[in-house]
């Protein structure tokens, strides 16, 4: 039979073959970080995100999510489209200072990473059963009560930055995570040093503020929480803070001199998609619902719904105007009496601007 640390091995080629950058492994007793994810929860630091708290400690214990999980397997893939220029932070950087042109985050800018990185485990795991035998496993994306940072950093795939994404020396910190909670032992990859040293750059760049401490996240405060997993109206003290992002924000890792090694990504699925990248606000907000499904289709962007889009949109409209960009206030008197509540208080915002 095969022995485990030659199954590794063979783990780590066929990931590579599925567009995976790199393979760790991680046992399952995470009792050390359990006192930190206490604490976060009951600061309220996850916000309106109650299926964080709804799980408690199952999220540190992978063998009571998962029973019989023995070790975890963690993969890496790089996520920054293929045409992405060598300076491109500076390119992003130039594109938050044109007031009426619409920010995606980075890494929705293609396809749902969740669809990619899920169906490449899941052929991943298949691999290691056809050479291991029937195995137990469950494979996870950013889908289930899983610590991924913590199982990503003990098994080397980095360290936690100190806006708490997990960074590496020679990727930066521009890749998804993905598990395999698997019911075989195998032998564990040794955890990466921490080189953020005194560097202050991500918490000093933050637009709200919202690395509260080093390695410390209030994601009420978070761009990204408040534009994707926020349901409601945005705090008002914090819209003219968003700008003219309007799903997610990558401003910390825009700012974070280790991505200055970030990988582009193997696969075409990350490529930016025509409609979400370099468009004007004003042109977005024009979406019906139907355009809106349109242009999301296979997008992680369609999951926030085109309510909470047209929100997160007139938000940055108010600020467009606020810069100077009469143009948008013509966009927002258009959505003036729209149906929804929320789209129309935030309209109103917007368009009172001075």
């Amino acid at each position: 039979m095969i022995g485990s640390h030659q199954l590794v091995s063979r783990i780590r080629a066929w990931a590579r073959e599925l567009g995976f950058s790199q393979i760790g492994i991680a046992g399952v007793d995470l009792s050390s970080a359990e006192p930190g994810l206490a604490q976060w929860l009951a600061q309220g630091f996850h916000g309106d995100m109650h299926y964080m708290s709804a799980h408690g400690m199952r999220r540190a214990r992978p063998a009571e999510l998962v029973p019989g999980t023995v070790s975890v397997i963690t993969a890496r893939m790089d996520y920054l489209p293929r045409g992405t220029p060598g300076d491109w932070q500076a390119v992003e950087f130039e594109r938050l200072r044109r007031p009426g042109e619409a920010i995606v985050s980075l890494y929705a800018r293609g396809r749902d990473y969740h669809k990619v990185l899920r169906s490449r485990l899941q052929k991943l795991a298949d691999r290691i059963g056809e050479e291991a035998g029937s195995v137990g496993h469950r494979v996870f994306t950013d889908s289930a009560p899983v610590l991924e940072a913590e199982l990503a950093s003990r098994s080397g795939q980095g360290w936690r930055g100190k806006h708490t994404l997990v960074l590496d020396r020679e990727a930066g910190s521009m890749f998804f995570l993905g598990e395999i909670y698997i019911d075989m032992a195998l032998p564990v990859s040794e955890p990466a040093s921490a080189h953020c040293g005194s560097c202050s750059a991500c918490i000093d760049i933050c637009p709200t503020r919202a690395i509260v401490a080093p390695y410390r996240l209030d994601a009420r405060r978070c761009i990204s929480y408040l534009t994707i997993e926020h349901a409601g109206g945005i705090p008002v003290e914090l819209r003219p803070l968003i700008g003219n992002r309007i799903y997610g924000c990558d401003d910390c890792q825009l700012t974070c001199p280790w991505n200055k090694f970030a990988k582009k990504s193997a696969l075409p699925d990350f490529d930016a998609r025509e409609g979400l990248t370099g468009r004007a606000l004003a042109e977005l907000f024009a979406w019906d619902e139907d355009t809106f499904l349109r242009f999301t289709e296979g997008s992680p962007i369609r999951r926030i719904g085109h309510e909470r889009w047209l929100r997160n949109i007139a938000v940055a409209l108010g600020n467009a105007l606020r810069a100077g960009e009469e143009g948008a206030r013509a966009a927002l008197a258009a959505r003036r009496d729209h149906p929804s509540p929320l789209v129309r208080e935030h309209v109103a915002w917007a368009l009172a601007a001075p």
